[in-house]
């Protein structure tokens, strides 16, 4: 583990919509911060063997949000400077109320139609399959961005570059007495 800065509030888990940039700000953000980085889809994965996709298709959305589940607390226990997370992670009760105890919640959020057009880049996301991305995303902020307000922070992540909402999230940490 490299030398870091430590937050006061344990780790920095990013929480949002898919396509919101959690995974690529977030390697960004653990950079600027001098953090260790880990994307919680990549853990689910490797602990099952198996992708995201083939995991959905296999055992369900019940089955791998219980993986989910236990791979965020393992990861949050272990300190894990910047976590990552799939847009569902936060609205499971008893994953978001780890977060909120042990971490810091930023939730990254964006317009549906940049949402759309950054998930319509790929077609790894089970909840998509088959559909309009812009229909099912409006759906699903409808009913998880009062979930995502929960968060200690909230961000707005815009089509400009990602560096610009790594400076605006750094900024809020540090407003916030986290860094």
């Amino acid at each position: 583990m490299q030398s870091e800065p430590k937050t006061t509030a344990g780790p920095l888990v990013l929480v949002g919509l898919m396509g919101a940039g959690k995974s690529t700000v977030g390697r960004r953000l653990a950079a600027r911060l001098r953090l260790d980085f880990v994307d919680a889809d990549d853990e689910i994965e490797a602990a099952a063997g198996l992708s995201i996709a083939e995991i959905f298709e296999r055992y369900g959305e019940a089955q791998f949000r219980d993986g989910e589940r236990r791979v965020l607390s393992r990861l949050i226990e272990e300190g894990r400077g910047v976590i990552a997370t799939g847009g569902g992670a936060f609205i499971d009760p008893h994953t978001r109320a780890t977060i909120l105890d042990q971490a810091v919640a930023i939730w990254l959020d964006a317009d549906i139609e940049i949402l759309a057009d950054r998930v319509s880049r790929r077609n790894t996301r089970p909840l998509l399959a088959g559909k309009d991305p812009a229909i099912v995303l409006r759906e699903l902020a409808e009913v998880r961005n009062p979930i995502y307000a929960e968060a200690h922070l909230h961000i707005s992540s815009s089509p400009a570059p990602h560096a610009r909402t790594v400076d605006t999230i750094i900024k809020a940490l540090k407003e916030g007495g986290i860094l």
